[in-house]
């Protein structure tokens, strides 16, 4: 559990830098230059990827129940999941989707937070999976108190919409047919 704890802090840690302490990038930058600091930001935030990837695996193996959803519960998470990878892509595609919700990406994590949330009870689950909802809603919070930063994005296009649905809508198939097992060790149909 201290290793999914600790991937966990540094992970969403690394990722709270704009709104945890706003100042530190601009410092960052000017010591290191932009390539020096995304280098670092980058390898930072894999080390927590790897660390809370290998401690959720390890500690899914012994933890606590806290509670035990209804099987029907498995169909809201099925529905709630529906626009995760629609809303990923749009992050990076541009177009009525991204202008509606503002945030695309933010919105995805809070989906695929809250789903799992709704059909794994155990404590590493609610750790995981109740941590990036947590740190989702105050980087959405956050959002509104602080400037605007460019990301480089494909250009502006209402076609953006179409291939961010129907991809996502694809790879949302494939997730759930192919990849979560595979991945996880989970087979979401059953």
């Amino acid at each position: 559990m201290a290793m999914l704890i600790l991937g966990l802090a540094i992970f969403l840690g690394v990722h709270s830098i704009a709104f945890a302490s706003p100042g530190l990038r601009a410092r960052a930058v000017a010591k290191l230059g932009e390539g020096g600091w995304k280098g670092l930001y980058a390898v930072v935030a894999i080390i927590g990827f790897v660390l809370l990837v290998r401690g959720f695996a390890e500690a899914r193996e012994s933890s606590v129940m806290l509670y035990t959803p209804p099987g029907w519960m498995r169909h809201v998470t099925f529905l709630l999941m529906l626009p995760v990878f629609p809303l990923l892509l749009a992050a990076y595609f541009p177009g009525r989707i991204k202008t509606a919700t503002k945030h695309p990406m933010l919105a995805a994590v809070k989906f695929w937070a809250l789903a799992h949330l709704l059909s794994n009870g155990s404590l590493a689950d609610v750790l995981l999976f109740g941590g990036f909802l947590a740190w989702a809603v105050l980087d959405r919070i956050s959002l509104k108190r602080r400037p605007a930063q460019r990301i480089a994005t494909a250009a502006a296009r209402p076609f953006n919409d179409v291939l961010a649905v129907v991809v996502g809508l694809g790879l949302y198939v494939l997730f759930i047919a192919w990849a979560h097992v595979r991945l996880f060790g989970v087979s979401p149909l059953g």
